[in-house]
């Protein structure tokens, strides 16, 4: 094994680890830390501070692009959640492929989150929105912890690099954040969007008809059989790589994957998402994600979607993950000042693939 030395990670940290990694963004959205301590607009600084000021773009997965296409239900999870999109139905789907970190013209081939988020409409007109990495563990359990690490890995203005006593601090605290780095040394990377297994990471309420209450999480696991890249080669690789091998797929015809519910048992852990659940738990299939198009951001209509994991239909509700309500306040944040902004084109904007893609 791997032996995950200060060196180590300010190796990975230099080439995007889990400073892109990082991907996901949190906010005081429920009082869960007082106003003085922390507040939306200041992790939104934080993240500008950290990745540079991008007008225009995410402060996070700042890179992106736009897809399209719809859920079918095969019924199975109507026995777990009144939730209408679990009944025998398509759903139209608006989403987005993504990369990790706040920087927008980043190259793909970074060991950083790739990430999937999804906005599924029911007929009644609820929405079921998520935001899924392709970990099956997050490397902080707390609002407060990321926004510790963000700090300690932000570069010194006099070096332009994080400074190394700083990461050593955090990291002799924080022994999650270390282990999520070694799991990302030694897990296998896949070479595409469309072979990657993606994780909604929280735990989540299902709610049926009756009120009986069932704590799960989710994946999303692609009939596109898993292949893996070598990680030495990521460097090498062209700058969109994984954007372009989406866009190319989708020519050629739809992409799928089955929404697998895992079940918890008494003990499991609900509100650590550092921690995952056993493997023997019960899974349910309860439907096919197809997704049959793709546009770039600038004529997409993810644009100026926030994909918030609290957007919820009834018969689905947050669990107690800490995570989970300090979300909404920074998405929120980040929408309204890159709503008011005038940026560069995308990454894509310019990419043949890309515009080979649009209706």
């Amino acid at each position: 094994m791997t032996r995950l030395t200060l060196p180590v990670v300010l190796r990975l940290l230099t080439i995007g680890g889990i400073v892109l990694v990082l991907g996901v963004v949190f906010a005081v959205a429920a009082g869960w830390l007082p106003p003085h301590r922390l507040t939306p607009g200041a992790i939104v600084d934080a993240l500008e501070a950290h990745d540079g000021r991008h007008p225009g773009f995410r402060r996070a997965h700042a890179k992106g692009l736009c897809i399209a296409g719809s859920f079918a239900s095969n019924g199975n999870g109507a026995s777990l959640s009144k939730a209408r999109v679990f009944a025998r139905t398509d759903s139209p789907v608006i989403g987005r492929f993504s990369t990790g970190g706040g920087q927008p013209y980043a190259p793909d081939g970074r060991l950083a989150f790739r990430s999937l988020a999804l906005s599924l409409t029911q007929a009644n007109g609820e929405q079921w929105r998520m935001a899924l990495d392709d970990t099956p563990i997050f490397p902080v359990a707390t609002p407060q912890a990321f926004f510790d690490f963000l700090r300690a890995t932000s570069p010194d203005p006099k070096t332009g690099k994080p400074d190394p006593a700083r990461i050593d601090a955090y990291m002799a605290d924080h022994p999650e954040t270390r282990a999520f780095l070694r799991w990302q040394q030694q897990s296998p990377l896949s070479t595409s969007f469309a072979n990657e297994t993606f994780y909604s990471i929280n735990a989540f309420r299902f709610i049926d008809d009756t009120s009986k209450t069932w704590m799960v999480r989710w994946s999303f696991e692609p009939e596109t059989p898993f292949e893996a890249i070598d990680k030495a080669t990521l460097g090498a690789q062209p700058a969109n790589f994984l954007f372009d091998d989406v866009i190319a797929r989708l020519a050629r015809g739809p992409l799928r994957w089955r929404l697998i519910v895992t079940i918890a048992e008494p003990g499991d852990p609900t509100d650590d998402a550092t921690v995952v659940w056993p493997a023997n738990r019960n899974r349910i299939d309860v439907g096919t994600l197809v997704i049959d198009r793709a546009m770039i951001e600038e004529n997409g209509a993810c644009r100026n979607i926030t994909f918030d994991p609290l957007i919820l239909p009834s018969g689905i509700a947050p669990s107690d993950d800490p995570l989970l309500p300090a979300r909404s306040g920074v998405y929120a944040s980040s929408l309204a000042r890159r709503d008011g902004e005038h940026g560069k084109p995308s990454a894509l904007a310019e990419n043949p693939q890309a515009r080979r893609a649009q209706p």
